[in-house]
């Protein structure tokens, strides 16, 4: 941190806290986003899904406001060590989660062109999938906030069961296509939904590596290669 008057240090506490406001703002926004459109792909709620795809609008000016206040801040309080890696972490995990909100508007999309379909029964995994993906990115966001690198950790190795939920519905949807050629078009956007709550995942461990980076100076690599924590 910079070296200079209480005062000032204060100031820049504040700012800092700011930005992490922002970050937890964004991520409320996101998993709402994920957890709407889900709701709407089960409902059929056209309506919903619709005011999904509107508020993306809304992730998009706070990302932009994340990253004015983060080019500020490294302009004007010349932030060093940890708290630059705050900074610049914060500057990415905007990126990230306005794209995770992109991944949710485009489940969204979806709900009209599925409306008319009949019961499909692989669309039972998804709101499990989706449960678990919003999970990780409202802990992997509190991980910054609080700049908890054990969180982030924790939040890594939670994306396994993503990737097992999107392999079981992959398989599952692909029966289902062989048997009845009619079920290919609502099937593949249903691969579609999956694909994009396994992105979800994705971005999440990425934030974690970010959050991990910035609160211990060390990759998450760099920690996997070492001794085992739980030992001795």
């Amino acid at each position: 941190m910079i070296a200079t008057s209480g005062h000032t240090i204060k100031a820049f506490d504040d700012d800092l806290d700011a930005l992490r406001a922002l970050i937890s703002q964004m991520g409320g926004h996101a998993e709402h986003a994920i957890g709407e459109a889900m709701r709407c792909l089960v409902q059929r709620d056209g309506e919903g899904a619709q005011a999904v795809v509107d508020a993306d609008k809304r992730l998009d000016a706070l990302e932009a406001e994340t990253e004015a206040r983060a080019v500020q801040i490294i302009a004007l309080r010349a932030p060093m060590a940890g708290d630059l890696r705050d900074v610049v972490a914060a500057l990415k995990i905007a990126g990230v989660v306005e794209r995770i909100g992109d991944y949710a508007k485009n489940i969204a999309k979806r709900v009209p062109l599925l409306e008319d379909a009949g019961k499909i029964e692989p669309i039972s995994l998804l709101p499990e999938m989706a449960r678990i993906t919003v999970g990780m990115v409202h802990d992997v966001v509190d991980a910054f906030v609080s700049r908890d690198p054990e969180e982030a950790l924790r939040v890594c190795e939670r994306d396994k069961a993503v990737d097992d939920f999107y392999d079981s519905i992959f398989r599952s949807l692909l029966t289902y296509m062989m048997e009845n050629p009619h079920n290919i078009g609502q099937s593949t956007h249903l691969l579609f939904v999956a694909k994009n709550l396994e992105r979800v995942g994705d971005h999440a461990t990425n934030i974690a590596e970010m959050v991990y980076y910035a609160a211990t100076g060390r990759s998450m690599g760099e920690r996997a290669r070492g001794a085992d924590p739980l030992a001795g």
